[in-house]
This record gives structure tokens, sequence and C-alpha cells, in this order.
């Protein structure tokens, strides 16, 4: 099997749009009260121990993959449209769906599986979109 033709900077471009989606949408000004408490976590916990450096490296690598095999999976899509459409079908239908399933198994609120399920949903078309407009 060959890759396909992937534009890495679009891969990136789309990984490090998933960190300016992340700010905002785990930010006091969106979800981040609500996502702690459904969690189950205070404040002082979350900041004790916490690698930052870590957890940030942890997630850029995992946007990058996640970018770069969408980017994979899309190859040949340029249309915008089409793209944010891929997205959100990504983002909801498998992302989204596949955390609704542990969540029903695992009791978690259903409210926390809006927020992490909105975040990826957004996060996939948003890809979609950088990926089609720069293909």
């Amino acid at each position: 099997m060959t890759l396909p033709d992937i534009n890495y900077l679009a891969v990136v471009l789309a990984a490090l749009s998933a960190f300016v989606l992340g700010g905002l949408w785990y930010s006091p000004l969106l979800f981040a009260r609500a996502w702690v408490r459904l969690n189950g976590f205070n404040e002082e916990e979350l900041k004790k121990n916490a690698n930052m450096a870590m957890i940030f490296g942890g997630a850029f690598l995992c946007n990058l993959v996640c970018a770069f095999v969408f980017a994979w999976f899309t190859t040949g899509v340029t249309d915008i449209a089409d793209g944010a459409s891929f997205g959100f079908a990504t983002g909801l239908g498998i992302v989204g769906f596949s955390f609704g399933l542990n969540y029903l198994f695992e009791r978690r609120p259903f409210a926390l599986w809006l927020i992490n399920a909105g975040y990826f949903t957004i996060q996939f078309t948003i890809f979609g979109v950088i990926l089609a407009a720069m293909g």
C-alpha cells in the first residue's frame, strides 16, 4: 500500500487548529467548569503532578496523527463543503459515538459526552475545511 499525496502543511495547520479550538472549548469561557465537575476533578488535583509539557506535547502528537489519517482518508477532497461534511460525519458519527459507547458502559454523564463529542465534531469539521481548502 502506498500513501497518497498529502499536504503536510495542511496537516500541521489542522493539528494546530485543534489546540486553538481546545483552548477555547475547555476554557472557563465555555466548558472548563462543567468538564471539571462532570469528571469529578477539582482544580487542585488537576494542577498537582501535572506535567504540562508531556500533556500538551502528547496532545499535539495525537492531533497530528488524527489530522494525518483524516487527510489520508479524504485525499482528493477539495470542495470545502464536502470536507466539512466528511469532518462532521467523522467527528460525530465515528469519534463522538465511539465515546458514547464507552460513556454508556462507564455510566458517565450525558452532559460530559455532549462537551467531548461536541469538541471532536467541531475539530474534525475544521480539519475537513482546512484540508479541503489546501488540497
